[in-house]
C-alpha cells in the first residue's frame, strides 16, 4: 500500500498526516506563524517519516488564494493574501523535494469537498459543493467527481449577494466590504455584534441576517452549478447545525420552485467529517497523483 503524506495548511494551524493509502496513521499539528518557521516544521516531520520508508506522493490542502494550475507561474505558491508575510510563499518548492513521488496542491476547501464526497455528507455525489463558514468563507466545487479549477480555484466566498432590505452593515472584507465573507464569516459576525459568535444566543437577530445571506449565496450556486448537494461546514456552522435547515428552507423560498430538483427544502447538508475533512482530503489529492 502506498505511503502518502498530506498537509492541511490553515490560517491558524497546519496539520501534517501520514497515510497508508487514505487511512491516517500519524498526525502532527503545528501553529502557523511565518512561512519559513511553519514550512521548516513541516519539512522536519516529512523527513522523519521518510526515514522509515519512501513517501510516494504529497497532497497539500492550503488556505488561499493559492496557485493550483500547473501551467502558471503561481502554481504551488500562495497568491495575494491578507495573511501577513505569506504572499508568494512557495509551498511546493519547499516540500516537493522531500517526496519520492509527485506532489500537488489544492485549496483546503476543495480538499474538504473531496473528502465529504468520499466519506461524508456528499457521499455518492458526482457534483457537489462544500462551503466553510468560519473565520472566513471558502467554497470548493467538485464536478464529475473532480475538483473544479479554472485560471484560479473557485473564490465563492467573495461573491456579491442581494441583501435583506434595511441591512446597512458595511461588511468586514478588506477587499470587497460586503461580499459573502464580509457578511457572514466569524469575523463579520464579531464586527457586527462586538462579540464572538460562540457567545451569542440562538435567538440573536444576527442569525436572521446570516441565514438570509447564506440562503442567497446557495441559491446562486444551485442556479449556476445545478449540483446535487451543498455541504456546509466550518466553525460558525458546526456550532449551530440548525442554521443549515433554516438556510435550506429560506433558499427554497428564494428559488421559487424554478429548479425541478428543489421543493420545500434546498439540498443543503451539514458536513460530517469535522476537523478530519482537510487532512483526509489532502490524502485524496495525493492518492489521485498515483492514478
Amino acid at each position: 500500500m502506498s505511503r502518502l503524506a498530506g498537509l492541511e495548511l490553515g490560517g491558524t494551524n497546519a496539520v501534517v498526516v501520514l497515510g497508508h493509502g487514505t487511512s491516517i496513521v500519524d498526525r502532527v499539528r503545528f501553529a502557523v506563524t511565518t512561512p519559513d518557521e511553519t514550512l521548516a516544521l513541516v519539512e522536519g516531520q516529512l523527513e522523519t517519516w521518510r526515514q522509515s520508508g519512501p513517501l510516494d506522493a504529497l497532497g497539500i490542502a492550503s488556505f488561499g488564494p493559492v496557485g493550483t494550475r500547473l501551467d502558471l507561474p503561481t502554481y504551488g505558491r500562495i497568491i495575494r493574501t491578507p495573511k501577513p508575510g505569506w504572499d508568494g510563499a512557495d509551498l511546493l518548492g519547499k516540500l516537493a523535494p522531500l517526496i519520492d513521488g509527485p506532489s500537488s496542491v489544492q485549496t483546503d476547501v476543495t480538499a474538504a469537498a473531496l473528502a465529504e464526497g468520499r466519506w461524508g455528507a456528499a457521499r455518492g455525489c458526482s457534483d457537489h459543493a462544500y462551503m466553510t463558514v468560519g473565520t472566513g468563507v471558502g467554497v470548493g466545487i467538485v464536478a464529475g467527481g473532480r475538483p473544479l479549477t479554472g485560471v484560479l480555484h473557485p473564490e465563492g466566498g467573495h461573491i456579491g449577494i442581494r441583501r435583506r432590505w434595511g441591512d446597512d452593515f458595511a461588511g468586514s472584507c478588506p477587499f470587497h466590504g460586503d461580499c459573502l465573507e464580509g457578511l457572514i464569516s466569524g469575523t463579520a459576525i464579531a464586527a457586527r455584534t462586538g462579540r464572538g459568535g460562540e457567545s451569542l444566543r440562538d435567538d440573536d437577530p444576527i442569525w436572521t441576517e446570516v441565514v438570509d445571506s447564506l440562503a442567497e449565496a446557495c441559491a446562486t450556486f444551485l442556479m449556476t452549478l445545478a449540483c446535487e448537494k451543498i455541504v456546509l461546514g466550518g466553525g460558525v456552522i458546526n456550532r449551530r447545525h440548525w442554521l443549515v435547515d433554516a438556510a435550506a428552507e429560506r433558499c427554497a423560498c428564494k428559488l421559487a420552485s424554478y429548479l425541478p430538483f428543489v421543493t420545500d427544502r434546498a439540498p443543503l447538508f451539514a458536513a460530517k467529517l469535522g476537523d478530519n475533512a482537510g487532512p483526509r482530503g489532502a490524502l485524496l489529492i495525493a492518492e489521485a497523483l498515483l492514478g
